[in-house]
C-alpha cells in the first residue's frame, strides 16, 4: 500500500492545511459513517466548528516519492486547557461534566476529531499519530489526556456488552471521573460483570478505544448518543503518569524525549 510513498506527522501550519484536515474529516465522518452535516458543511464538504479556530491540528501526510505530491491522510484535534479556558470550555463539555478533571490540578489536553482515510488505517499511520501526540504532550508538559471516543451507530442494545465491560473493568477513579450530563446520561452498567468474557469483548471494541485502553486509559461514567455523528460516545481519560511502560518507552524512543511523569 505504501510503495513509493513516505509518511510523516506534524502540526498543521496554516489555514489551508486545517481546511484539508476538515475535508478529510468530512470524508470519514459524513461520507463514510453517515454523520449529518448542516447545509454549510454539506456545501463545502468540510467538518468544522468553533473549536477548530483555537485548537492545534495534528496531521499525517503521505508523500509520493516519484511525484513529490503530498496529501493529508490522518488527523487529530488537540486543545490545551489554558486555551480552552480562555475561550470558554472544551468540546467534551457539551456531553460531559468535566469538573473532576478541571479540579484535579493537572494540565489537561483534549483529544478529538480523530480520523484516518480508510485505505491508510494501518498500524504505521496510527503509530505516527501517536508519536505526534507523544511529542506534543512532552513539549507542553501535559499531565492528562481526555476526550470522547465513539461506537458507530446509536443502538445501545447492540453494544450493551462493550459498554458494560468498560464500566466494570475500566472505570476512571471517582475523584477524576467525567460524568455524562444528566439529560444525556445513558447507564453503562447493563450486563452483570460475572457474565462478561473480558477477552472476547475487548477484541470486539472499536480500534481507537482498544488503543486507548492499551495505553492505560480509563472510562468516564455514562455514555452519550451523538445524533449528528450517528455514534454512541464514551469519555476516555489517560493520565500521562499512568501510561503503560511498554508504550511510554516505545514513544520516548521514537521522539527522543522523556515524556512527563
Amino acid at each position: 500500500m505504501y510503495k513509493n510513498t513516505t509518511a510523516y506527522v506534524r502540526l498543521a501550519r496554516n489555514a489551508k492545511e486545517v481546511e484539508e484536515a476538515q475535508k478529510l474529516r468530512y470524508r470519514v465522518f459524513y461520507d463514510e459513517y453517515g454523520a449529518k452535516p448542516c447545509p454549510k458543511m454539506a456545501a463545502q464538504k468540510r467538518d468544522f466548528d468553533d473549536f477548530d479556530e483555537i485548537a492545534d491540528h495534528l496531521i499525517v501526510l503521505v508523500k509520493d516519492e516519484q511525484t513529490g505530491a503530498e496529501k493529508i491522510v490522518g488527523t487529530y484535534r488537540l486543545l490545551r486547557q489554558n486555551i480552552a479556558k480562555k475561550h470558554g470550555n472544551f468540546y467534551s463539555s457539551g456531553e460531559y461534566n468535566l469538573d473532576n478533571l478541571l479540579n484535579s490540578n493537572q494540565f489537561l489536553l483534549e483529544l478529538g476529531r480523530s480520523c484516518v482515510l480508510a485505505e491508510y488505517r494501518t498500524k504505521p499511520i496510527l503509530n505516527l499519530l501517536w508519536q505526534g501526540i507523544a511529542d506534543y504532550i512532552t513539549d507542553h508538559n501535559i499531565d492528562l489526556l481526555f476526550g470522547c471516543a465513539s461506537f458507530q451507530g446509536v443502538d445501545i442494545n447492540e453494544i450493551a456488552g462493550q459498554l458494560s465491560y468498560l464500566h466494570h473493568f475500566h472505570s476512571t477513579p471517582e475523584d477524576m471521573r467525567p460524568i455524562a450530563l444528566q439529560d444525556q446520561h445513558i447507564d453503562m452498567n447493563i450486563v452483570p460483570k460475572d457474565t462478561i468474557n473480558e477477552r472476547r469483548v475487548f477484541a470486539s471494541l472499536p480500534p481507537l478505544i482498544k488503543g486507548y485502553l492499551r495505553l492505560g486509559a480509563s472510562i468516564g461514567e455514562g455514555a452519550v448518543i451523538d445524533h449528528q455523528f450517528n455514534t454512541i460516545d464514551v469519555c476516555i481519560v489517560v493520565q500521562t503518569s499512568l501510561m503503560t511502560d511498554r508504550y511510554r518507552k516505545y514513544y520516548e524512543r521514537k521522539i527522543q524525549k522523556t515524556m512527563p511523569k
